[in-house]
C-alpha cells in the first residue's frame, strides 16, 4: 500500500513537472512572438538568465492560478455568470503580471494587454498538458474531476450505496428526430445505449411521449419537475384578474408559475430530497440551482448562488478559455450559415441577424458548459437526483430548421456531452442512472407572415374592423436562449412587444406561442363566450375559422359550454368531439382531450387559435418568426421521448401510452423512490400505479 501511495506520489510531481516544462517553453516562445512581452531586463540577458526567467515566471504564474484563483472565483460569485466569465481574462492577466513581479531579478515584463493574451494562452496549454498526461491515468483523472467539483462534503458521511440520478433534457428533440439522428450516426453514445448495429445488449428503452396543447418547455418543464402544470395555457398569456401577460421565460412569471405549481400539486417538486436543478426554468424544489429562471430575479445569496456551478467550472480559468474560443467559433459559424442559406436564398428562412449569433453562441457554448460541468460536480459529490436542461438544439432548430444541418450538427455534440457525463459516472463516489428525455419536439414550416403577408394580429385586428398596418410586424421568438442570456447579465426579461400590465381597452391583445395564438380583449374582465364576440364583432371568428392558414378555434359557449370551430362553418361542443372530431381530425389522437383540457383552465384565452397542419409532411404555420416552432397541436412538436435505463420499471404497461407532463412527472418520481426509497411526500396510490 505504501509503494503505491509514493507512485502515486512521484506521478503527481512528473506531471506538475512536465506542466511547468511545457509552459516555460511555452512563454519563452510568446516572449519571441509578441512585441510587448519580454523576459529579459533592459540591457539585455543570456540565454540562460532569459530561461531561468521563464521557468520562474511559469512556476509562480501556475502556482498563483491553484492557490489565488478559487479564492478570487470565490470572492466573484455574487458577479452575474457572463460578466465573471469576461473577468477572468483580465484577473488571469494580472496573476499573471503578479507572477514577473515576483521574480527578484524584475527581467520580465509585459504590457496589461498582452498579459491577458499570454495567460489565456498559458492556462489553456497547462490544462491541455495535465489533461494529456492525466488521461491514461484512471486516479488522477478521478481527482482532476474532483477539483471541478464543489468540495462541500469532503468532510461529511460517504455517499450512500444507492443510485442516484441524472435526467437530462435535450430542450426541444423530438422523438423521430433521435431517432433520425441515431440511424444517422450522428448519437453514436445513444445509439450504444439503444443497441443499434453493434450486436452488443441495449441498456435503455426508448418511450415516445406525448405533451399537452401547450407543447413548450414552460408547461412540459413545470408538470415534469413540479407535478402540476394546470392553468398554463401557453407559452404566453394575459390574465384579466391581474391585468398581466405572463410570459414562461420572464423571471417574475417563472417565479410566480412555480409558485402556483407548488400550492396545486402540494409538493416542493422532485428534486426536493437532495437534489440539483441546472439550466432550467423551474427549481424542481432543489437546493443547489444554476442558471435556473425562477431564482433570476431573487438577490443573491448564500443560499442560491449555485457554487457547485459557477464555482466548480470557472474555478479553473482554463476552463473560460476554452469556452470563449469556441464562443467566438460558434458565432462565426452561424454567421457563414446564415449568409450561406441567403446566398442560396433557402426557403422556409427567417432573419438570424443582430444579436442572434451571439445568443445562439451562448446556447449552444455557455450554457452547455456550464450545465454539463454543474452536473459532472453534482455527481462527483454524490447527489441524489440531478435536473439539467441543455437548449442548444432548441435554439438552432428555430432559426435553422428541425431536419437541418445546423441542427445536426449541434446534436452531435450534445452526444458527446452525454458520452462525458457517462464516463464520469464511473468515477463518482455512488452509482448512477442516466435517463435522457425531453419536453418537446419541433414541427418545420414557413411563418403565417411569410406565407400570407400578415400577423396574426393583422388578421384578428381586420376581423374586428380595425386598421391594418400596411408593412406586417414581426413577432418576437420566444425562445429560451434569449432569456436565458438575460438573465446571466442580470437584464430584466422584458418583451418589447408586451406590455407587463396592458391597459384595459377594447382592442384585442393578440399573443404567439408557436403556432398557438391567443386572442384576449381586456376591457371585458370575464371569459368571453362566442355569442358576446359574435355580438361585438360579427365578423370576427369567421374570418379567423375560414382562413386557410388556421386549424381551429376554442372558444366558450353559453350553450355547449365549449365549442371548436373549423372552415365553413364546422361547430362541434367539446363534449361530442370523440364522436365527430371536426377540424381536430388532422392532429390526431389525444387532440380532443388535450383540447378539454385547456378549456377547463383558469386563464384560457377568449379565443384560443391553432394553426394549420399538413398531417402529409408534418408542417405547421409559425405566428413566431420560426421555422422549427412548438406551442401548439400538429406535427413532431406533440411527440417528444424519454430514454430510461432499463434496469429501471418500464414508464408505462404495454400498449398504455405515456400522455402529459404530469404523467411524466410520476413515472420519475417512481424512479427516484426504486432508487432511494420513499420521496417527500410519499406517493398516492394512484401515483404507484402510474
Amino acid at each position: 500500500m505504501r509503494g503505491v501511495r509514493w507512485r502515486r506520489v512521484a506521478s503527481q510531481i512528473g506531471r506538475s513537472v512536465a506542466v511547468w516544462a511545457v509552459s516555460t517553453v511555452t512563454l519563452l516562445l510568446l516572449a519571441g512572438i509578441l512585441p510587448d512581452f519580454r523576459l529579459r531586463s533592459e540591457g539585455g540577458d543570456s540565454a540562460t538568465d532569459i530561461a531561468v526567467t521563464a521557468a520562474f515566471g511559469a512556476g509562480a504564474f501556475g502556482l498563483l492560478s491553484a492557490v489565488v484563483w478559487p479564492l478570487l472565483v470565490r470572492l466573484l460569485l455574487l458577479v452575474p455568470a457572463l460578466v465573471l466569465g469576461l473577468l477572468v481574462f483580465f484577473l488571469n492577466g494580472a496573476l499573471l503580471l503578479l507572477a514577473l513581479r515576483l521574480n527578484p531579478a524584475e527581467r520580465g515584463a509585459a504590457a496589461p494587454e498582452t498579459a491577458v493574451v499570454v495567460a489565456a494562452v498559458m492556462s489553456a496549454v497547462a490544462s491541455a498538458t495535465g489533461a494529456a498526461l492525466a488521461v491514461r491515468d484512471d486516479d488522477a483523472y478521478r481527482r482532476r474531476l474532483y477539483r471541478l467539483s464543489d468540495r462541500r462534503r469532503r468532510s461529511g458521511p460517504p455517499s450512500p450505496s444507492s443510485p442516484g440520478t441524472v435526467f437530462l433534457q435535450l430542450d426541444g428533440v423530438g422523438h423521430d428526430v433521435l431517432l433520425d439522428a441515431v440511424g444517422k450516426g450522428l448519437m453514436p453514445t445513444v445509439a450504444r445505449w439503444l443497441d443499434f448495429g453493434d450486436g452488443g445488449r441495449s441498456t435503455h428503452r426508448l418511450t415516445p411521449w406525448r405533451t399537452d396543447w401547450s407543447s413548450q418547455t414552460g408547461a412540459s418543464q413545470l408538470g415534469i419537475l413540479h407535478g402540476s402544470n394546470h392553468d398554463v395555457p401557453a407559452f404566453r398569456w394575459y390574465e384579466k384578474d391581474t391585468r398581466e401577460v405572463v410570459v414562461c421565460n420572464r423571471p417574475t412569471s417563472a417565479a410566480e408559475l412555480q409558485r402556483r405549481a407548488v400550492e396545486y400539486a402540494g409538493h416542493g417538486g422532485l428534486l426536493t430530497v437532495d437534489g440539483a436543478s441546472r439550466g432550467n426554468l423551474f427549481s424542481g424544489g432543489a437546493e443547489q440551482q444554476a442558471l435556473v429562471l425562477s431564482i433570476a430575479t431573487r438577490r443573491r445569496s448564500r443560499e442560491n448562488r449555485s457554487r457547485a456551478g459557477y464555482f466548480a467550472y470557472f474555478s479553473d480559468p482554463a476552463n473560460a478559455v476554452r469556452t470563449a474560443l469556441s464562443f467566438v467559433a460558434d458565432v462565426g459559424r452561424e454567421i457563414g450559415q446564415s449568409t450561406r442559406a441567403r446566398l442560396r436564398k433557402q426557403r422556409p428562412r427567417v432573419s438570424r441577424a443582430g444579436l442572434y449569433p451571439f445568443v445562439r453562441a451562448f446556447a449552444t457554448v455557455v450554457e452547455r458548459d456550464v450545465v454539463v460541468a454543474s452536473v459532472t460536480g453534482d455527481m462527483l459529490v454524490g447527489r441524489a437526483a440531478v435536473y439539467a436542461d441543455l437548449v442548444a438544439y432548441d435554439e438552432v432548430a428555430h432559426h435553422s430548421g428541425p431536419a437541418s444541418r445546423d441542427a445536426q450538427k449541434v446534436l452531435e455534440k450534445l452526444d458527446r456531452s452525454l458520452a462525458l457525463i457517462e464516463s464520469v459516472a464511473e468515477h463518482a463516489p455512488r452509482p448512477y442512472r442516466i435517463v435522457v428525455l425531453s419536453d418537446h419536439g419541433q414541427s418545420p414550416g414557413e411563418t403565417f407572415r411569410s406565407r400570407y403577408g400578415l400577423t396574426l394580429g393583422d388578421l384578428v385586428r381586420a376581423g374586428c374592423g380595425l386598421p391594418v398596418s400596411r408593412s406586417a410586424e414581426r413577432t418576437r421568438s420566444g425562445a429560451e436562449a434569449r432569456a436565458a442570456v438575460r438573465a446571466a447579465l442580470r437584464i430584466p426579461v422584458e418583451e418589447g412587444g408586451e406590455r407587463h400590465r396592458p391597459a384595459r381597452r377594447p382592442e384585442p391583445i393578440v399573443l404567439a406561442s408557436g403556432n398557438l395564438g391567443l386572442v384576449s380583449f381586456p376591457d371585458v374582465t370575464h371569459r368571453m363566450s362566442k355569442e358576446e364576440i359574435d355580438a361585438r364583432h360579427p365578423a370576427l371568428l369567421p374570418t379567423l375559422a375560414n382562413h386557410p392558414g388556421i386549424g381551429f378555434l376554442l372558444v366558450r359557449s353559453d350553450e355547449h359550454g365549449g365549442v371548436v370551430l373549423g372552415a365553413n362553418g364546422a361547430e362541434i361542443p367539446l363534449a361530442g368531439l370523440d364522436d365527430d372530431p371536426g377540424p381536430l381530425a388532422a392532429f390526431g389522437p389525444g387532440a380532443a382531450d388535450a383540447v378539454r383540457r385547456t378549456h377547463s383552465f383558469p386563464h384560457t384565452a377568449d379565443i384560443m387559435v391553432n394553426s394549420f397542419h399538413d398531417p402529409a409532411d408534418g408542417e405547421v404555420l409559425a405566428f413566431e418568426e420560426q421555422i422549427g416552432s412548438h406551442g401548439g397541436l400538429g406535427g413532431a412538436q406533440g411527440k417528444p421521448f424519454l430514454l430510461s435505463p432499463l434496469v429501471l420499471s418500464a414508464p408505462v404497461a404495454d400498449g398504455a401510452e405515456l400522455v402529459g407532463a404530469e404523467h411524466v412527472h410520476r413515472v420519475l418520481r417512481r424512479w427516484l423512490r426504486e432508487s432511494n426509497g420513499p420521496q417527500v411526500p410519499l406517493e398516492s396510490s394512484e401515483e404507484r400505479a402510474a
